[in-house]
């Protein structure tokens, strides 16, 4: 199983906050979880730790954390995800649906994924397999 993350749960679980699913708290504190982060993911939180959003000192701060956990991959935002995101018009949000066709185009794969988040456009979608 490899777990996509979103924004909030990358964020959220970085700070501690305690908005954190308890579902995604589990695998996110599991030494053993495969964790994919989204290219546009790290993009985002960067850009909210740059404005102050966020209990997290310094942007470098998520950049540093992401690189020293062995179970992160970064996955690219390459042509199969821009493409794959063509098909997802039920998810109102440009970032939402690249997050969201990042889980796709890896279950298109093969791989077994689950995407972390609490986005409700991305969950009413039905289109990704959502633990929060």
């Amino acid at each position: 199983m490899k777990y996509v993350l979103d924004t909030h749960a990358l964020i959220w679980f970085l700070e501690g906050n305690l908005k954190l699913g308890a579902n995604a708290k589990t695998i996110l504190c599991d030494r053993n979880s495969q964790l994919v982060i989204p290219a546009t993911t790290l993009a985002e939180a960067v850009w909210i730790v740059e404005r102050g959003r966020t209990s997290i000192p310094t942007p470098k701060d998520v950049i540093l954390a992401v690189e020293s956990d062995p179970r992160v991959v970064i996955y690219p935002l390459d042509q199969e995800v821009i493409e794959m995101t063509m098909s997802l018009s039920a998810i109102n949000e440009m970032h939402d649906r690249q997050i969201a066709a990042t889980a796709l185009v890896l279950a298109s794969k093969g791989e077994i994924v689950q995407l972390l988040t609490c986005d409700q456009n991305i969950t009413a979608s039905g289109l990704v397999n959502v633990v929060w």
